[in-house]
């Protein structure tokens, strides 16, 4: 009798489990909710395991982003670009201004623009090089060549 009562225990909780399993997979397959991007949840997961965070801290993020998601709680993406561009205005010389904004913006004119590192490594190093072509100094006229000394004779030995 004790092994039957386990045989229905044991049988009980699989189907427990595989009915919460299957519910749990109809629950994420469903339409997505109010303010969710249709397989967005999806992409976040796909990206956990291949960047540099946890796996579970990953899973977890992307959960609760979905949450905020669904309660209307996510804003757009901030516009990075713009707010760079508004911290150059800030610069006191037309100069700094102009080669802060070169930086931002990337290569224009005579300034080339070079983005290393990221977010994920520690930070991000922009340096912009600007090729200033100086002009020719003035060619003064050369001076006329001053004659040479006539060579003296040399004097004769002492006896």
């Amino acid at each position: 009798m004790k092994s039957t009562t386990r045989n229905t225990r044991s049988m009980l909780f699989a189907v427990l489990a595989v009915g919460s399993l299957a519910a749990s997979t109809a629950v994420s397959a469903a339409s997505p909710r109010r303010g969710e991007a249709p397989g967005i949840y999806q992409q976040e997961l796909a990206v956990c395991g291949h960047n540099q965070q946890d796996r579970a801290a990953c899973i977890r993020e992307a959960g609760a982003a979905r949450q905020a998601a669904a309660q209307g709680g996510l804003t757009s993406a901030p516009d990075y670009r713009a707010n760079a561009l508004a911290r150059c205005g800030l610069q006191q010389q037309p100069d700094d201004r102009a080669a802060c904004e070169a930086r931002v913006l990337g290569s224009s004119g005579n300034t080339q623009a070079n983005v290393d590192g990221s977010v994920m490594g520690g930070g991000v190093i922009r340096e912009s090089v600007t090729t200033i072509v100086m002009p020719a100094p003035a060619m003064a006229p050369e001076p006329m060549p001053m004659p040479r000394p006539m060579p003296q004779p040399m004097p004769a030995p002492l006896r």
